[in-house]
């Protein structure tokens, strides 16, 4: 139900349907009607450039700067969040494969362990209904394809808040109160701000910088992932929003 909700307030749906309420208030209100459906075609023309998207993206990504050696001190392990996967990979013999959102952050991840030596956590249950939690696919992908180990598995979150709250209650166990969180640099804001709420020291260690490409005039062409840049950050401001509001 919180999917689709989402769903019809985030972009493209909430605009095309911005869009036909412009032409049903045509027959009655001509002016106002084309002038609603006008806007919501040229703001989702806007939004489904790359260029646009940093109309959004940019401001949650300069929020956290890329992580730095005097930072690491005193930190006591590296938790990466899940960021879906691919179910029923057949080059993979049919077994789930992290999405490539959740493939950088693992990459990112190891190679802090590799430079710091530092204890890995997994966060990530089954909000798609998989067959295995995401933390899983995160261990056996970390241990397979990057000579990671993994010392602790959150299977159980559904959302950040979750991943949060469970990854404490694991890490309180080991005495563990100082963190490197591993996450996208969108999604790094709330984050950190739900982790930290939970009582942990955190340490942003982002990766996936949009806002760092070079520009091109490719750019400023509507496309697919001009579209979901756009649709992703608007989520975390969403996000944001709402867990202020509520906590």
């Amino acid at each position: 139900m919180n999917t689709l909700i989402g769903t019809l307030f985030l972009p493209p749906t909430s605009l095309i349907l911005l869009c036909c309420i412009g032409f049903f208030l045509y027959r009655r209100w001509p002016r106002f009607g084309m002038s609603v459906s006008a806007i919501a075609l040229l703001v989702l023309l806007i939004i489904s450039t790359s260029a646009g998207a940093l109309l959004f993206v940019a401001p949650l990504e300069n929020q956290t700067p890329v992580l730095n050696a005097t930072s690491i001190r005193g930190a006591q392990a590296i938790v990466v969040l899940g960021g879906g996967r691919l179910q029923n990979a057949p080059e993979y013999g049919g077994v789930d494969s992290p999405s490539y959102w959740t493939l950088a952050r693992l990459r990112y991840a190891a190679r802090l362990h590799r430079e710091t030596g530092l204890p890995v956590l997994v966060a990530g249950g089954k909000p798609d209904g998989g067959n295995e939690s995401e933390a899983v696919v995160m261990a056996r992908s970390l241990r397979e394809d990057f000579a990671t180990p993994v010392k602790w598995l959150e299977e159980t979150s559904n959302n950040s808040a979750q991943n949060a709250a469970f990854s404490q209650g694991i890490l309180a166990r080991e005495n563990v109160g100082k963190i490197l969180l591993v996450t996208d640099a969108i999604h790094m804001p709330r984050a950190k701000m739900i982790f930290q709420q939970s009582g942990l020291e955190v340490v942003a260690a982002p990766t996936i910088f949009f806002s760092h490409d070079k520009f091109s005039i490719s750019d400023f062409v509507p496309s697919g992932e001009g579209l979901r840049r756009s649709y992703y950050a608007l989520h975390e401001w969403i996000g944001i929003a709402w867990y202020k509001l509520r906590y």
